[in-house]
């Protein structure tokens, strides 16, 4: 069945008009962000998604505009076929989150480190341009030093930022044995509309706001001082378009910082959510999770003096227009 549907899909190839631009987790919640902003330059688009965490939900106004494959970047085949032809590739997909890698490392292993091989050998035989890939700022760790730079030593503590870093080494040996042009975009706390609220593996802001519409006790693990250099959407959309059209002396084989260069604690975070929506009872506090790092904060310099990057959206018109939007989709009234 599989190598039929490989087989089919190198056919759809050959006949078609093949999409320039190849992005990996296609229907999650960075990569939908990715896909509007692609069909909306006029771009074609080709996308990538097992569904085992995206939605397709994600994809409802763009899904006869995009040519989409359901795909686990576990088969090497079938992500090899659906290469061929593309220009650019912005490798998303992933298994995400620390405490589900915690739970379970080999799957995630499987997914986060065997899918990134098995896709750069796709890219490599296809001679696609340019693979950008969505790094991780939990590489970090918790060692001491604010804020983090990409030229400090990468000290991943749970099992999910160790995947994602050995990502990062494999995009730059394919640099640097093969010439295929990679950039490593290392995310702080990407938060906004579609992100997964009501997983057990969600983001916090998600997961905050779910609960306060529903009025359940939202638990902060820790004492809440701990901060976060929380990143709404639309920057690290705006700092993949930007990486993958910089001039290769600038960029290849480098790893960048994507944030805002502010830190936000958990407990002023809440109080913001809460304000905006009507929400007046105070967290729980639980005990703090395995893997987790305590705080994050970036400099975006590098990224900022490499390809132009600047956040466009701040932290608190982040949240306002995230609140906005799971207000409208759950049918709550908000502050906003």
């Amino acid at each position: 069945m599989r190598g039929r549907f490989v087989d089919k899909l190198k056919g759809e190839q050959a006949e078609n008009s093949v999409a320039h631009y190849l992005i990996t987790g296609v229907a999650g919640f960075i990569g939908s962000h990715l896909t509007d902003a692609l069909v909306e330059r006029g771009e074609t688009v080709r996308g990538l998604d097992n569904f085992s965490t995206g939605r397709i939900e994600n994809l409802a106004a763009l899904r006869h505009r995009i040519d989409l494959h359901e795909i686990d970047l576990r088969d090497a085949r079938a992500v090899a076929a659906a290469c061929e032809g593309m220009d650019y590739v912005l490798h998303q997909g992933a298994l995400p989150s620390v405490p589900r890698s915690v739970k379970d490392p080999r799957t995630s292993h499987e997914s986060n480190v065997d899918g990134t091989f098995n896709l750069l050998e796709g890219a490599r035989m296809a001679k696609v341009k340019r693979v950008v890939y969505a790094a991780s700022s939990s590489a970090y760790g918790n060692q001491p030093g604010f804020p983090r730079r990409e030229t400090m030593c990468v000290e991943p503590i749970a099992p999910y930022p160790a995947q994602k870093v050995m990502g990062e080494l494999y995009m730059q040996s394919f640099w640097r044995v093969y010439g295929l042009e990679t950039v490593c975009l290392r995310y702080f706390n990407i938060f906004g509309p579609r992100q997964v609220p009501d997983s057990p593996y969600s983001g916090v802001m998600a997961k905050f706001i779910l609960q306060m519409m529903q009025g359940e006790q939202p638990i902060i693990f820790g004492d809440g001082e701990q901060g976060r250099d929380f990143t709404y959407v639309d920057n690290a959309v705006q700092a993949n378009l930007l990486a993958m059209h910089a001039d290769a002396e600038k960029v290849a084989g480098r790893v960048f910082n994507v944030a805002c260069g502010e830190r936000h604690t958990l407990n002023q975070t809440y109080r913001l959510l809460a304000g905006l929506l009507g929400f007046d009872r105070e967290p729980e506090y639980g005990p703090e999770r395995a893997g987790d790092v305590q705080n994050s904060l970036a400099d975006i310099t590098a990224a900022a003096e490499a390809f132009g990057y600047r956040p466009q959206v701040g932290f608190e018109e982040g949240l306002r227009r995230t609140v906005e939007w799971y207000a409208k989709e759950q049918g709550v009234r908000s502050r906003v």
